[in-house]
């Protein structure tokens, strides 16, 4: 296996500047996970890696070779995409055993290789199958058992999950998972799911616009995000927003602190709590109530026409158009800087 360094990297298109002095550095053996909306990048910059895209100044090593102008079949990567792309005309074997057999590795080692791959992927029994004759889920087996072939320094997964219905990408989501655990490789994986990416990952890598945001484990990127986008993206529901004039009239003397014009308060759904007392630190009429089995979702108004959400154990009893008044621990309270969005030196 091998670690990856990006170092200043950009990438344009013609005149569009897309990708703006990525710097990023992946340990040996780390899950690194790139996540961020649609159009951000993510996926732009793992074809970078792989040589499926041209870098239009700055600098790839995978291990300590500079890959910029080597061919991607010579990089030691192995890509999985969103689609599985296998051969409908070849079975399971076949298909894991193609890019072998293209590279003249000889039969008793790719005969090795394939039902070792699929001896972990549990797909044994399937190796005389066409791919018509598989589910969703044992065909991303098998484009995942045909990257594992080539013993790559490097897997590359490209939104693998996303053509699998919910049941299926959490079953899949945990077997590749354990696919890391066992073979202690180096993975990269695209998502736009922040599920994915806080479940998978030893380290996320937030995107947009063509910039990284932020960089650090799951944990980190929940209870410090470094600006509002991030706090926003990393979990679900997202955080709640509240401006000085949004929160309860006793709101800064329970925070243990005074907030400005110039600051935004934010409070994740799941942290606040009924308010005992005079300890509130925001109010709101009751709006609607979704409740989903195990938690309700509770959606709110605050006099100033903020729209905010609880995620409560049990629904309120109250009645639409109610008042509701929440607390939050005050080391569950986050700060942003009004204008530029970043997390507050103070926080």
């Amino acid at each position: 296996m091998a670690s990856v360094n990006i170092s200043g990297v950009t990438k344009f298109y013609g005149d569009i500047h897309v990708m703006h002095g990525i710097d990023l550095d992946v340990e040996d053996g780390e899950f690194v996970v790139f996540v961020g909306p649609s159009g951000c990048g993510k996926s732009t910059l793992l074809r970078m890696i792989a040589g499926l895209e041209d870098i239009s100044s700055g600098e790839i090593s995978i291990g300590d070779r500079v890959v910029n102008d080597v061919a991607p079949s010579k990089r030691g990567v192995a890509m999985v995409f969103q689609t599985y792309a296998l051969y409908p005309h070849m079975n399971v074997f076949k298909n894991m055993a193609f890019g072998l057999r293209q590279a003249k590795t000889p039969e008793d080692e790719i005969e090795r290789r394939v039902r070792e791959a699929a001896d972990i992927l549990h797909i044994t029994d399937y190796l005389d199958r066409m791919p018509r004759a598989l589910s969703g889920g044992q065909r991303q087996r098998v484009a995942i058992g045909r990257a594992i072939v080539r013993e790559p320094e490097v897997f590359l997964f490209d939104e693998p999950l996303s053509n699998l219905d919910a049941a299926l990408r959490v079953q899949t989501r945990l077997e590749i998972a354990r696919l890391h655990e066992r073979l202690d490789a180096t993975m990269i994986y695209v998502t736009h799911d922040q599920v994915e990416a806080m479940t998978l990952a030893n380290k996320i890598v937030v995107l947009r616009d063509g910039r990284i945001e932020q960089v650090g484990s799951p944990i980190d990127l929940y209870e410090r995000p470094q600006n509002t986008f991030v706090a926003q993206f990393i979990g679900s529901p997202k955080m709640n927003f509240f401006n000085t004039g949004e929160l309860a009239p006793a709101a800064t003397e329970f925070m243990g602190r005074s907030v400005g014009d110039s600051q935004i308060v934010g409070i994740r759904p799941e942290h606040l709590v009924r308010a005992r007392g005079e300890n509130a630190v925001v109010q709101g009429k009751l709006e609607l109530v979704e409740q989903l089995g195990e938690y309700a979702l509770v959606h709110l108004i605050t006099s100033k026409g903020a729209n905010f959400i609880v995620k409560m154990e049990h629904p309120p009893m109250e009645a639409k158009g109610e008042g509701l008044a929440f607390e939050a621990a005050p080391d569950r309270i986050h700060y942003f800087d009004a204008q530029t969005g970043l997390r507050s030196t103070a926080n």
